[in-house]
């Protein structure tokens, strides 16, 4: 039953009309790129948040930040360990350039100034990573959501069109038997089920990712909040000894 059925569907389908199989054809086209998005997205983000976590234990067990950045570069999938990276090396350029830039940082304004100027660029050093980050983490998601809002119509279309055909044929044949219109109507009626079937996962793809991109997204958020805390307090250290 399930064979002459699948087989009732291919028949249709190889029959159908040029406009039905142009529509069939790209609504393909839609759905295997989604799939493809789809596992590719599962693995990364997979791999994201599971490196994220274990880069954090590693930050947060580390004697010092050279011992967490070199843990880091393992971790190259991590976002937050990209984001620390990059505030990492900010800092450090910061910190050998300051000298010459400051002149004389034995005095209180020029130890200020310093802070000032070192908590500044590693604050934007850190949004620029988080922004970078969450560009390539949301990459492809787009497609997801244009796959999920014109798919269905693209399959409408072509059902508006088949019906048209098929009521066209039964002004041909002066009969509107339902030996007549039956084949017309449910080949026009795959495109409707091919739009939804392409839709249909790619919406709930695309809901699933974005919620897992704003909780990498928090973390990043979270960690930089807490790493330019460190650097702060470890400035004001400084200054008071």
């Amino acid at each position: 039953m399930l064979e002459a059925t699948s087989s009732d569907i291919i028949h249709m389908i190889i029959y159908a009309g040029p406009m039905v199989r142009l529509v069939l054809l790209l609504l393909l086209f839609f759905s295997v790129v989604s799939w493809a998005i789809i596992f590719a997205k599962y693995r990364s983000i997979r791999k994201a948040r599971r490196e994220s976590a274990h880069f954090l234990d590693i930050f947060w067990n580390s004697r010092d930040l050279a011992e967490a950045f070199a843990a880091s570069k393992r971790l190259r999938q991590s976002p937050v360990a990209r984001v620390f990276r990059v505030a990492y090396v900010e800092l450090r350029r910061v910190n050998k350039s300051q000298p010459a830039a400051t002149g004389d940082i034995n005095t209180d304004e020029g130890l200020l100034t310093q802070n000032m100027v070192a908590g500044d660029n590693v604050k934007r050093a850190l949004r620029r990573a988080v922004n970078m980050e969450l560009t390539g983490l949301g990459k492809a998601l787009p497609f997801l959501a244009t796959t999920g809002n014109t798919t269905p119509f693209i399959g409408l279309f072509g059902t508006v069109w088949g019906i048209m055909n098929a009521f066209r044929g039964i002004g041909l044949k002066g009969s509107a038997s339902l030996a007549v219109v039956a084949p017309g109507i449910s080949e026009a009626l795959i495109a409707t089920a091919a739009g939804l079937a392409a839709a249909i996962p790619a919406v709930v793809a695309f809901n699933y990712f974005n919620n897992k991109v704003h909780i990498l997204e928090s973390e990043m958020q979270n960690f930089s909040a807490d790493f330019l805390n460190l650097v702060e307090r470890d400035l004001m250290r400084r200054r008071g000894n």
